[in-house]
């Protein structure tokens, strides 16, 4: 039912390309709602992740949990106050930790505004650290899809690995599945090779049915990652929303094969919280996701705490 290397929405195209009237096109995206379990009420979610979290977050704080985490960690520097200067020293600083700790593997990422790709690009030395680029008119989403297709084609051009973009907010409220899914493709088909993190900004959405509707919406729509939010504007990721997002990926895995990663950012800040993310990733979906092909953190200053409780 998925084509791996299918861009197209599959929640759009299930019965082909036939675009009559037969089957009316917004009725795709309520079936593919409908192949996964109904959300619950929050209270029911917060049960579920306080259970999960008695069960083995103590044990899992620990220095090769830490370890680990560090290694799914994309370093974020999004600010207006962003300068060539400062994201420069920000990749020095990931360029020195290279070799610095042998049983410790480097970030995964480094994600920064599009216009700061090239800097990376030409100061980054560290083997196998990703260039992450925001796009598609971040944090808001709310510019023409033909400004988001050019950021993105320019961001990859520029040197960007992965792009991050958030899926527009008021389609989504208006129930404007269509536009969403056509828009995540175009930017897909413009990201070519280059990973496709899909942000839901689950501190918008609020209610676990929104939540869990958008992560589907995602899915479905080629994002190789799930992202929880922007850390602007709204509140960042709560373990509530990354229990959903893991439920979501979790069962569409079970119907399609295909595995979506999960990326938590907005506050992450210390090991402890950065642990109980990890617990719920590690309950829900297994060690299999715990990799950083699957699994990310954008954060800034965790990456300073963790290396701090490691002992540097």
């Amino acid at each position: 039912m998925i084509h791996e290397h299918h861009h197209d929405c599959d929640c759009e195209h299930e019965h082909g390309h036939d675009e009559s009237k037969e089957y009316p096109r917004m009725d795709k995206y309520h079936e593919a709602f409908n192949r996964f379990e109904k959300a619950g009420s929050m209270d029911q979610v917060e049960k579920s992740v306080k259970a999960l979290l008695e069960v083995s977050e103590k044990e899992n704080f620990n220095a090769n949990v830490l370890k680990q985490i560090h290694s799914f960690i994309d370093l974020t520097s999004l600010t207006s106050m962003d300068t060539q200067e400062s994201i420069y020293n920000m990749v020095n600083k990931v360029n020195d930790y290279e070799g610095a700790r042998p049983d410790v593997e480097n970030v995964a990422a480094i994600c920064v505004y599009p216009i700061f790709v090239e800097t990376v690009k030409q100061s980054l030395q560290a083997d196998g650290v990703k260039i992450a680029s925001v796009v598609g008119g971040f944090p808001s989403s709310q510019t023409f899809t033909e400004v988001k297709i050019a950021e993105t084609a320019m961001a990859v051009m520029q040197g960007a690995d992965e792009v991050d973009t958030v899926m527009n907010l008021g389609n989504f409220l208006e129930e404007n599945y269509e536009a969403i899914s056509d828009e995540l493709d175009e930017i897909k088909e413009s990201a070519h090779d280059a990973k496709l993190k899909v942000i839901l900004e689950t501190g918008a959405l609020a209610t676990p049915e929104n939540i869990c509707k958008a992560a589907i919406l995602a899915a479905y729509c080629g994002a190789d990652f799930i992202k929880t939010s922007t850390g602007k504007g709204y509140p960042g990721a709560s373990i509530e929303a990354a229990y959903l997002i893991c439920q979501v990926i979790k069962q569409y895995y079970t119907l399609t094969h295909r595995k979506v990663g999960i990326k938590v950012s907005g506050g992450i800040r210390t090991a402890e919280e950065a642990v109980k993310y990890y617990t719920i990733v590690k309950e829900v979906l297994g060690n299999e996701w715990l990799n950083k092909d699957l699994f990310r953190i954008g954060a800034s200053s965790l990456v300073g705490d963790i290396e701090h409780r490691l002992g540097e």
